[in-house]
Formats: C-alpha cells, structure tokens, sequence
C-alpha cells in the first residue's frame, strides 16, 4: 500500500513524496482512513512507528478548506513536553509545505507576548503544552469553540507528568462535535478511563501489544558496582567496547546525576552534552540540535528526552540508572532501532534495582540477557557492608533524635510556662473589663430613675391659648 491509496488530498501526497517517504507504517496505514473519515481514533503502538504522521496527514487534508478566526483555532494539538511539541510543529511544517495554513505553539520559556500575537492573526492548528495553554485560555488570549480536531499526543506521558487533571479541564472547554485523535504507547487504567469519557466509538488500532519493545533492539544488562564512581567508570567501560557506536543518549533518573554524568563524560575526553527539565528553552533546543546534527554524540539526559523525540538514527541508549517505572523502561530504549532500524540498549543494574528489574522483566514479556555471569539473588542482598554503615547510621541518628527530643521538651516547657503567663493576663484584663462594664451599667440605671429633664408636667403658655372655631 502507498500514501496515495489513503485518500489524502493531492498537495499532501506531493510534500510526502518530496520528503522522501514511500510506504506508510502500519499505524498510519490504519489509522488515517478513520481520520480522514472524521471518526475518533484510538492508537496504541509503540514508540518509533510514526504516531505523529497518522494525524499530522489527515489533518492537513481535512483542514484545507476554511479559514481560522483570531483567538479561534481550528484543530489542536496536546503534547507532554516543548521538544515534542517543536517536533510536531517541525512535521507540520515538512508535510504542510504545500499549504497555507496558519500555525502556532504555545509552549513555555517562550515570551507570551510573541505567542499572542500569533493567535491574534487566527491559527488553523494550534500545537501546546497543557499548562501553556491554559494560562493563554485564562488571560482572556484564547477560544476553544472553533477546535473541529482534538489531538492527545503521547498519553501516557501526560499521566506521569500530572497532566491528566489539565486534559480533562481543557476536553470540556471544548465543543462536544469535535474529533479526536488519541495515541499513546501504553494503556494504564487512567488512560483508559480518559478515552472513556472523551472518545465517541473510537477506532481502536493497535499496532503491537502495549508496553513491548521493537524486535530491532539488542538488549543488554550489566551488574555493576553502587558506589557512584566506580559506576561511572564501569559506565565508560562499556562504551569502550562498543565498536558500532555512532551516537547515544545516557539516561539518569535524576537532574542532578544527569549534571554529574555529563561533566564525568567531559572529563573523559567525550563529546557530551546535557539535556533535562531545569535547563531553560534556548538551551535545551540548542542541545538537541547540536544532537541531532552529530555535533554531540553522547548524550546525558533525564527522562524529559525518553518520550516522543524522533532522532532517527540513535545506535545505542544507556541506562545509567534503572528506570523507577517499568514504562519508562520501554520509552527509553524506544530511542533508537527506529523506523525498522538497528539498535542497542545496555542498562546498569546495582543491587538495590532487584524491585524495578522484575517490573521490567514482567513487563516486557521476555527473560533479561545479561553481559558476563547473570547475577544470582545473592547478588541483589544488602551487603554487609552497606548493614553495617546503615547500623552505625541508625545509632548515630538515634543519639541525634535523643538529643533533638531533650531540645524540643525543653522548648516545650518554655512555651508552656509563656502561654500560662500570657492566659494570667488575659484572665486580669478580662476581669478588670467586666468591672468597667458593671460600673457603667450601673451609672446609666441611676441615669433612667431620674426625673425626665424638660418640659416635663410644665405645659408652655402658648400652647394654652384658646384657638377660635371655624
């Protein structure tokens, strides 16, 4: 099957000739007739297999005719992340050469000024971030009541984020005959729920089994050692005998590991550089590009770059650090092996991961492949060692606690004795206050026994005067 056999218009198959492609993938090859047809579509597949252009075609097809009001966007897009959302703007751009649609992308770390300017001249597509968005609707910047086409980008990722409060806000700000497009890699039961309450008789397509990885992937584990330093250097171990290694991404669990990892890889003489969410806008787009272009072939990031990013032609991910959420375990890998493309993945595993290993294990359906000896259980047991260190911890901390406790009666008969000070005079004034009320009580009683001061019995004269009869 091509793209021409999908019904898309004439200007759309002529942009995806000149960007090279072919063939559809199978998400798009059944995804877009149901788009195209104006039914919602529900789409699971893994990540790599071209989610973004299964609504970014029909889209531009079905929106060719008509034009956007100011402040009234035509279709909308949701993404979980600005790169995402740069990126699908990129592919809007690319396929959408042949158009004159209007665009715009409200994501953070970009001047609002600048973004309402852009939807002051009407956008047919609208691409943001939840939060953005948000803020733009609440400023008084934004209408939602024109939106025809409702996109929910990488679904899942928005539940890890927190972002399904905002989505559900934001469905009903919405007018109730819009389509909706909505794709993710896995189905939780919160996903589940949302396609529930916001899809009308989707379309469900289903690409491969949720939560599986592609078969174009090399998986590898390493047990290797806790202690930071000696990890990273095992770390670099690996990447030395990687001889098919053109680029990589490193993934941390933390932001701050992430920092460590980076300037570690400098140290060593490689080409690194580093992506996660506290960088601001300007260097982050700069880092990915620089990634992208093989400027930086190494690099070291937080899950921010696991979701959604297409960098075609990654050779290998590094899990520096297990994943805590199985999920992200099949997110992060997904990087590379892409569109059919060959991949590896290797993944450090110290002896606390034992939990988060067997997720991963039971999740993906297949039995781990190990570098060297697999580890036995023995080797997921606290050390004695690490007991020991952790005991003479628990002492130390015990005596600290004692004395934090001595510390805290004391402050606590302190402030016992000054509130019982404090109630004494509050009772003094009270009763000198309830005196003073008697006192004055009693002077307005002396005041009504009086005799009435003015007139009184006394009648004035001229009242007295006889008054002629009419």
């Amino acid at each position: 099957m091509t793209f021409a056999d999908l019904g898309l218009s004439t200007k759309v198959l002529k942009a995806v000739a000149a960007a090279g492609y072919e063939k559809p993938t199978p998400i798009q090859e059944q995804a877009i007739p149901f788009a195209l047809q104006g039914r919602d579509v529900l789409g699971i597949a893994q990540t790599g297999t071209g989610k973004t252009a299964s609504f970014v075609l029909p889209m531009l097809t079905r929106l060719e005719k008509g034009r956007a009001r100011a402040r009234m966007p035509r279709s909308l897009i949701l993404t979980p992340t600005r790169e995402l959302a740069a990126q699908v703007a990129d592919s809007f751009k690319t396929y959408g050469a042949e158009h004159k649609l209007t665009m715009a992308l409200l994501i953070g770390g970009v001047s609002f000024e600048e973004q309402s300017k852009k939807l002051d001249k009407g956008a047919d597509i609208l691409i943001a971030t939840p939060g953005r968005l948000l803020d733009h609707f609440k400023r008084g910047k934004l209408l939602l009541t024109g939106v025809e086409i409702l996109v929910i980008d990488e679904a899942d990722r928005m539940l890890d984020m927190g972002f399904i409060p905002d989505i559900e806000e934001i469905c009903k700000l919405l007018p109730f005959t819009r389509q909706t497009l909505f794709f993710s890699a896995t189905m939780p039961p919160e996903i589940q729920r949302l396609v529930d309450n916001f899809l009308h008789l989707p379309a469900r397509i289903e690409i491969a089994p949720p939560s599986t990885t592609a078969k174009t992937i090399t998986q590898k584990f390493k047990m290797v050692s806790a202690d930071p330093k000696t990890k990273r250097k095992q770390l670099r171990e690996i990447i030395g005998t990687l001889t098919d290694l053109t680029n990589a991404i490193v993934f941390c669990n933390r932001k701050r590991d992430v920092e460590i990892l980076f300037r570690s890889l400098k140290k060593h003489g490689f080409n690194a550089g580093a992506l996660h969410g506290d960088m601001d806008q300007f260097s982050r787009t700069k880092t990915l590009e620089a990634f992208r272009k093989g400027e930086i072939t190494m690099l070291a990031a937080s899950d921010v770059a696991a979701r959604g990013l297409d960098i075609p032609e990654v050779s290998h991910v590094l899990n520096y650090d297990v994943p805590v959420h199985a999920e992200d375990y099949v997110h992060r890998i997904g990087r590379t092996g892409r569109a059919g493309r060959k991949g590896a993945a290797f993944t450090l595993v110290t002896p606390e991961d034992a939990k988060a290993l067997k997720a991963i294990e039971e999740l993906i359906g297949k039995e781990l492949s190990w570098l060297g000896e697999p580890p036995s259980e023995a080797d997921f047991e606290q050390r004695p060692s690490q007991n020991r260190r952790r005991s003479e911890g628990s002492s130390k901390s015990n005596s600290r606690a004692k004395s934090r406790s001595a510390q805290t009666k004391e402050k606590a008969s302190a402030k016992s004795s000054r509130t019982k000070n404090r109630n004494t005079t509050k009772k003094t004034a009270a009763n000198k206050s309830a005196k003073t009320d008697e006192r004055n009580r009693r002077k307005t009683r002396k005041r009504s026994e009086q005799p009435v001061v003015g007139m009184g019995d006394h009648v004035p004269a001229f009242l007295m005067r006889s008054v002629r009869s009419l």
